[in-house]
C-alpha cells in the first residue's frame, strides 16, 4: 500500500500539552481496534502553546503556580487540575510526573519532527521522535528547549548526530514550523491537540478513542467511495483500441 492509499492524519500539537499526549494514545487505541489499521498515516504538525517562553524556564516557580496564574485561579485550583489530569492520563497508561516538568520552548522540537518527517516521509520516524519528546517532558523532567536534550533524544531513536547538530544549529524547517502556525491560524485551530482527517474532516480535542475510532472509520469509507467514483465518462483509449 502506497502512502497516496493510506487515510492522512494530520495533528497539530505542541510537546509541552498534556492533553496532546493523552490525544495521541486514545489515537492510537482507535486505530489498533480498525480492521485498517495499516491504512492510516500520521503526520505531526506544529503548534506552539507559548511561542515566547524562553529555552528553560526558572524551576522557582512550581508547574501549579504557573497554571494558575495562566488562568486566573487559585494555586489550591490548579493544583486539583493537575490532580484530575493525572488521574485522566493514567487511564490511558501515561505516568505524568508534573512535579518534574520542566516547561521551555518548543520550537525547535518541532524543526526536528519535521527533519524526522523529511527523512522517513512514510515511515514511522516522526512519531517515534513524537512519542520519545513527549515522555520526555511529560514523565522524565527533561528541559525539551534545551539543544543538548534534543540532540540526545534524537541519538537515541536512531538519528544520525551530525545531522542533528547541522539542523540545531541552523534554521533548518524554520520555515515549515511557520506554514503549519499560519495553516493552523487559517483553519482556526487556537486549542490542540487538533486532528485533521483525509484534509477534510476534523476533530478537536483528546476525544475518547471510541469516538476517535468512528470518525477514522467515516473518513476511510469516504476516502475510498471518492477514489472509486467515476464521476463522469468521455471518449477514451484502451488496450484493445479507441471508442
Amino acid at each position: 500500500m502506497t502512502a497516496m492509499d493510506k487515510l492522512r492524519v494530520d495533528i497539530w500539537s505542541d510537546i509541552a500539552c498534556p492533553w496532546c499526549y493523552v490525544g495521541k494514545r486514545r489515537l492510537e487505541a482507535a486505530v489498533a481496534q480498525l480492521d485498517c489499521r495499516d491504512a492510516v498515516h500520521v503526520v505531526w504538525r506544529a503548534f506552539e502553546l507559548d511561542p515566547s517562553a524562553p529555552r528553560v524556564r526558572s524551576a522557582d516557580v512550581g508547574y501549579a503556580e504557573r497554571l494558575a496564574k495562566k488562568y486566573g485561579s487559585s494555586v489550591a485550583q490548579a493544583e486539583g487540575m493537575i490532580e484530575r489530569m493525572t488521574a485522566v492520563a493514567a487511564q490511558d497508561g501515561l505516568d505524568f510526573r508534573f512535579d518534574r516538568i520542566r516547561p521551555g520552548n518548543t520550537f525547535d522540537a518541532h524543526r526536528l519532527l519535521h527533519f524526522a518527517h523529511e527523512h522517513d516521509p512514510n515511515g514511522p520516524l516522526q512519531d517515534v521522535l513524537k512519542e520519545r519528546f513527549l515522555l520526555a517532558y511529560m514523565t522524565e523532567g527533561e528541559p525539551i528547549g534545551e539543544q543538548d536534550v534534543l540532540l540526545r533524544l534524537c541519538c537515541e531513536v536512531g538519528l544520525d548526530e551530525e545531522t542533528v547538530r547541522q539542523v540545531l544549529t541552523t534554521d533548518a524547517h524554520a520555515r515549515h514550523v511557520r506554514a503549519d502556525e499560519a495553516e493552523a491560524a487559517a483553519r482556526s485551530i487556537t486549542g490542540v491537540p487538533f486532528f485533521v482527517l483525509d484534509g477534510r474532516h476534523a476533530v478537536s480535542g483528546a476525544q475518547p478513542a471510541d469516538l476517535l475510532r468512528g470518525a477514522l472509520e467515516r473518513a476511510r469509507r469516504e476516502q475510498v467511495a471518492s477514489s472509486s467514483t467515476v464521476l463522469a465518462e468521455g471518449a477514451a483509449c484502451g488496450p484493445d483500441g479507441c471508442s
